[in-house]
């Protein structure tokens, strides 16, 4: 079938202003499309150039014919897209580039139609639309599978640089501070109904996606929805600031620890960062570095006195364990009380029973440091 506008089969026309159109509509996505005004002019006049001919040419063969693209004519659309995404063009970029040129033919050439062309005017409006419909998903596998392969081997080369600077082998350049996470389940993990499992995986995306953010150079990482280990590039990256973004992404109070290293040391401060989190986990969410929980650390460590210091709070039951530990870190029985959602009264009670068991009064300034070291052996076990 051959459309005709203007009195002149609209294929014809097509093919021989063909440098015409092929500038208006390089033109029109530069004035539309910032990523197309970033271009370098060399690349614009030269592949961008090709590429938009050829595809031009398809749509005038298939406006001669009324056939849609070959197999063959597919295959240069694929490839072509599969470019732009190693040059790291964005999709919806490389996508609008075919519609803003189905669109430049149309704006240029149906005004002309006359009365008599209405029907050629309506049947090519059908057959643009067949068009794109079969050369969008064309060109987004083309381009998805180049950035897949892409990203595939991205993430098998920072695979491999964690686990050379984990076990000592490799060194990489600049400092590093290794992180060690602790991550709860998501709300929606534990609803019944929703695939945990999903839920999961987008919580680990949007935390590992939040990461990246706040990295100039790539975050190496193993990670699971449970945690894991990530090393941040940088000396004294904003930590606390990460770690609030980061557990604001993941939709889960977030434990991490922290230590800071240079290349060679990564190895050993994995180690460290894991025993910390070990540690500090059983306080609570938020940041921790080892000066946070040197106590806690140190009577983590095998020694002879952490079975005795232990012992002065087994005879306390897990009530008044709590209540302890909200007091010692609270400062005084109001606060305390208001944590515990008891009356204060109920905290003077349960501290006097606290030093009938123990012999250790928690409102004794001289005893407090016996009772909280004594806590934290009782953790460490």
């Amino acid at each position: 079938m051959s459309y005709v506008i203007g009195g002149r089969p609209l294929a014809d026309r097509l093919v021989a202003e063909m440098p015409s159109f092929v500038r208006q509509v390089i033109a029109s996505l530069v004035q539309r499309v910032p990523a197309y005004a970033q271009l370098p002019a060399e690349e614009l006049d030269g592949d961008i150039f090709r590429v938009t001919e050829h595809a031009l040419r398809g749509f005038a063969a298939v406006l001669a014919t009324g056939s849609l693209p070959s197999a063959d004519e597919l295959r240069f659309l694929r490839e072509s897209a599969a470019r732009r995404a190693e040059e790291g063009v964005p999709i919806d970029v490389v996508l609008t580039a075919y519609h803003v040129g189905i669109q430049v033919v149309w704006e240029t050439l149906v005004p002309e139609a006359r009365p008599e062309e209405v029907s050629d005017v309506l049947a090519l409006n059908a057959l643009a639309l067949r068009y794109l419909q079969l050369v969008t998903p064309v060109v987004s596998a083309g381009y998805l599978d180049e950035r897949q392969t892409m990203f595939d081997d991205e993430r098998s080369a920072r695979a491999t640089l964690l686990t050379g600077l984990l076990s000592g082998t490799v060194e990489a350049s600049g400092p590093y501070v290794v992180l060690a996470l602790h991550i709860p389940p998501h709300p929606d993990e534990l609803l019944d109904g929703v695939d945990a499992a999903v839920a999961g995986r987008r919580k680990l995306r949007r935390l590992r996606t939040e990461l990246e953010r706040h990295s100039r150079e790539p975050v190496l990482s193993s990670l699971t929805p449970e945690g894991g280990l990530a090393l941040l590039p940088g000396e004294d990256p904003p930590l606390e600031r990460i770690v609030a973004d980061v557990t604001r992404s993941a939709g889960t109070p977030v434990t991490v620890a922290a230590v800071a290293a240079s290349p060679s040391e990564v190895a050993a401060a994995a180690v460290l960062a894991r025993e910390v989190l070990a540690v500090a986990v059983r306080s609570g969410p938020g940041l921790y570095r080892l000066a946070d929980v040197l106590l806690e650390y140190q009577l983590s460590r095998p020694s002879a006195a952490l079975r005795p210091l232990a012992s002065i709070v087994e005879p306390l039951t897990e009530e008044l364990v709590q209540t302890l530990e909200v007091y010692l870190r609270r400062g005084s029985r109001r606060p305390a009380a208001s944590e515990l959602h008891v009356h204060p009264n109920t905290v003077d009670y349960r501290l006097r029973r606290v030093a009938e068991l123990t012999g250790l009064d928690p409102t004794r300034i001289e005893h407090v440091t016996l009772l909280a070291a004594a806590l934290a052996a009782r953790r460490a076990r």
